[in-house]
């Protein structure tokens, strides 16, 4: 499969010193941009979405009135949240024989991120047919390189019949209580449904993915117009549907605070139906090509079984900086990467503080790049100049869209820059920054999910184990696992997720080998017919030595970054931060630790009892 045959971008060029970049004043700049972001609350500065805010947290897409009788159940598997880790754990279960399983799942169907995020012109920004797992079990192949959300929502729900998961899934229920019995060794769980579980097995996958982050700006309850988040998108309010159309807005005057991965998606798609829009902007991503394409049938019939993990082995391989013979996605991802190496954070071991510096020029080229894009879309020389980032590329999840830019040359679409400051204020008629404020009909935050207070923050209810010991008390300080799998004090029991795990761009990656490692020790703790097992104090302190010495480069990096959920909001060595959950040798020497664990067979750091 050529780099030309497969559905990549044609951007696998030489690129060359532009000569335009001055590193010292660059570097000045970013310094300068990141001072005026940073807060001294860092992830607290996110309200806590109780009382009047408590709205956000409902569920727009399902009858509010539903109700149910309570079941009383016991399985061999538990599984808490139905996005895509829970399906992935309970396909591989089903694949490695489990037959009774349970999943308890908040939303009204399955999908996670992809069921609570239907706004306008959502779609993937990591290529699908490495995003979406199981294609090769499934049969299926995505119609873009870049799905959109109905179909990624649709094709989820496919997984769940594949597997014959709906008959086992408890919709819009929230697990209140888990807890370890020891006289009949299995975990009992309860729900806000007066569900009574007990289950052999527990598998955590509710992820952070589902609850709305706002900002905390002053005057936010007061606001007398419409106002949602775009995880709960209002289609009653706007009208249309997750293609747009939205004729409810066409005489309103709509305010989008939020410039990040979502708002690149959505603004484009509600400039077209609004009167006026008004986009808030604290920090400008960056936003490269997106170049999406439908799907080649004469690539698809040239495929090879084993295709898939290949070409997901391909991709996070380039974000190592690791060589590989064909850049089997060629997209912007591996397009940065194959520009700035893995030594934009890392300097290989030994190497000069010279070649550190020319990692550095080149991230800067990469930044020129971006801008030098700006300026030859964008009409207004003052919009365009707000909207160039100045932070180095991987500071924050690097954007993609070819109409975003586009969008700010509209006469209805105004960027609204506060200088790094964010919104001054919300109050009932609209939105003030810099003493001016514009009167909104709507207001739409495009403010991502709450992902920065720890792995228990996703759920409403502790993990009581062994003797009474609670997950709170033992990762109050951060997550201390085995592999990113086990606590000691907590049997039959797997978390996935961040928890010390191999990260990559394509979550879905790590997501799925997490997947295939509960499935292959819950098959043979199954072989042995035994009821526990459980990891050692020992194998947990070992696995934290592989955290104890991260790289001084690495951690200097973040910290010098402007704040973002990367970096705790500029916390980088926050304990329950997203970065202090991955691995820090890197995913692909993560998979094969775990690959060659199973192969040796002896579930070293485990007892099977």
């Amino acid at each position: 499969m050529s780099g030309s045959d497969s559905p990549g971008t044609g951007e696998n060029q030489q690129v060359t010193d532009s000569g335009r970049v001055d590193v010292d004043t660059l570097r000045q700049k970013f310094r300068e941009e990141r001072e005026r972001r940073l807060r001294p609350n860092t992830n607290d500065q996110f309200p806590e979405l109780i009382g009047p805010l408590g709205d956000f947290l409902s569920d727009p897409y399902v009858d509010p009135d539903f109700t149910r009788p309570p079941i009383d159940d016991e399985v061999d598997a538990l599984i808490v949240g139905g996005g895509m880790s829970g399906l992935l754990a309970a396909a591989e279960l089903r694949k490695a024989g489990v037959k009774r399983i349970r999943i308890v799942e908040k939303g009204g169907d399955f999908g996670g991120v992809w069921y609570w995020n239907r706004y306008p012109g959502a779609r993937c920004d990591v290529e699908s047919y490495i995003y979406m797992p199981l294609l090769e079990e499934t049969g299926y192949m995505p119609s873009e390189k870049y799905a959109r959300q109905p179909e990624i929502f649709k094709y989820l729900q496919l997984v769940g019949q594949k597997f014959d998961l709906y008959d086992d899934a408890l919709f819009q229920t929230e697990l209140t209580q888990l807890e370890w019995d020891e006289t009949s060794q299995k975990w009992q769980a309860q729900t806000d449904r007066k569900d009574r579980i007990a289950a052999k097995y527990v598998v955590l996958a509710a992820g952070a993915q589902h609850r709305p982050r706002l900002p905390a700006i002053p005057g936010i309850e007061e606001f007398k117009g419409h106002m949602f988040h775009t995880s709960r998108w209002d289609f009653g309010y706007t009208g249309g549907d997750e293609n747009g159309e939205m004729r409810g807005l066409a005489d309103k005057r709509v305010g989008v605070i939020g410039t990040g991965a979502t708002g690149l998606q959505c603004v484009p798609t509600l400039a077209e139906s609004a009167k006026e829009l008004f986009v808030f902007q604290r920090t400008p991503s960056t936003v490269a090509e997106r170049n999406n394409r439908p799907t080649d049938p004469g690539w698809v019939e040239a495929l090879r079984p084993g295709w898939q993990r290949e070409r997901m082995t391909n991709f996070v391989s380039l974000a190592l900086g690791i060589e590989v013979s064909e850049d089997l996605v060629d997209d912007r991802w591996t397009y940065a990467w194959r520009k700035l190496g893995r030594g934009f954070v890392d300097p290989p071991e030994g190497a000069p503080s010279s070649d550190v510096s020319e990692y550095e020029r080149h991230d800067m080229e990469l930044l020129d790049e971006i801008h030098a894009r700006i300026d030859g879309i964008v009409e207004d020389k003052e919009t365009a100049e707000a909207l160039k980032p100045y932070y180095r590329y991987w500071c924050k999840r690097p954007g993609f869209h070819d109409d975003y830019l586009k969008t700010f040359n509209r006469p209805n679409v105004k960027l609204v820059d506060t200088h790094g400051r964010g919104v001054d204020a919300i109050t009932p008629s609209g939105v003030v920054v810099d003493g001016q404020e514009y009167e909104l009909d709507c207001l739409v935050f495009a403010t991502g999910f709450d992902v920065g207070h720890g792995y228990l923050n996703s759920g409403a209810f502790d993990v009581i184990g062994r003797d009474g010991l609670r997950l709170s008390e033992q990762w109050g300080n951060g997550v201390r696992s085995f592999h990113g799998f086990f606590a000691a004090g907590f049997p039959n029991c797997f978390f996935t997720g961040f928890t010390q795990a191999g990260f990559t761009a394509n979550v879905v990656h790590t997501l799925w080998e997490q997947a295939a490692h509960i499935a292959h020790v819950v098959g043979c703790v199954e072989d042995a017919s035994a009821s526990t097992v459980e990891t050692t104090g020992e194998a947990v302190d070992e696995w934290q030595d592989e955290y104890a010495n991260p790289n001084p480069a690495t951690i200097k990096f973040w910290e010098d970054c402007t704040p973002g959920y990367f970096n705790s909001e500029g916390n980088a060595r926050n304990p329950e931060g997203l970065l202090a959950g991955y691995y820090p040798k890197g995913a692909l020497v993560y998979f094969d630790l775990l690959r060659e664990w199973r192969e040796e067979g002896s579930l070293r750091g485990l007892v099977v009892k």
